[in-house]
């Protein structure tokens, strides 16, 4: 398992996270509904489920890998703004934004060194499947490397994403799609298109054909 990707999408994260202050934290980013503080105690929710899940063995087959988790994330309207609103709910608790960055920069560093000390082909339970130790891992940069574009919307001195967690995620858009992407789409666009935080154009979906229908592959 090569954790060195998680790492680096982990710490591309945090050097967004690391200087800002509180007046930053409310700035709004790419999640509808969302400020940068909210983003954050979602990332870090994140993190700590990965900790948990790396330290729960599971006893069946895998049911899911690296690409098929994503499947069940399709727009869901009412879970997307009962999430929205649980964690506006839960970062605005933290009066101070040094709090919530603190939380999340230690839990990321805790789950990226677990997850160096897990074998890869432990099978893990994680939102109620199974997956290998080491599709786990791709899924949480699939995460964070999505979540880093939203999270510089409105930060534009900030640091983009690693390029391997944007590769990672190029990787898995493909395998939901069943193909490479058919189009001269940057990593980031193709991100942001794939997860329906861009729409599609009509050259697009004409390049795309009866795939554009697919998209969002997932939200």
């Amino acid at each position: 398992m090569n954790t060195d990707v998680l790492r680096a999408a982990y710490e591309a994260f945090a050097a967004v996270v690391r200087p800002l202050d509180d007046e930053e934290s409310w700035r709004p980013t790419g999640c509808t509904g969302w400020a940068v503080r909210d983003l954050v105690f979602h990332c870090a929710g994140d993190a700590q489920r990965a900790l948990v899940a790396l330290h729960t063995p599971a006893s069946g087959p895998p049911d899911r890998d690296a690409v098929t988790y994503w499947r069940d994330w399709a727009p869901d309207p009412v879970g997307a703004a009962n999430g929205r609103r649980f964690n506006r709910v839960s970062a605005g608790m933290f009066l101070d934004f040094r709090q919530l960055r603190d939380l999340y920069l230690e839990t990321a560093a805790a789950t990226v060194h677990a997850a160096a000390g897990t074998r890869p082909d432990l099978r893990v339970a994680t939102q109620g499947h199974v997956l290998t130790a080491g599709d786990l891992v791709h899924t949480l940069v699939v995460e964070a490397t999505v979540h880093h574009l939203d999270l510089v919307i409105d930060l534009p001195a900030a640091p983009g994403p690693s390029p391997a967690g944007l590769a990672v995620v190029r990787a898995t858009l493909d395998g939901l799609l069943g193909r490479p992407v058919p189009l001269d789409w940057s990593d980031e666009h193709y991100a942001r298109a794939a997860t329906g935080r861009t729409p599609l154009t009509d050259p697009e979906r004409r390049a795309l054909g009866a795939d554009a229908d697919r998209f969002p592959l997932f939200s």
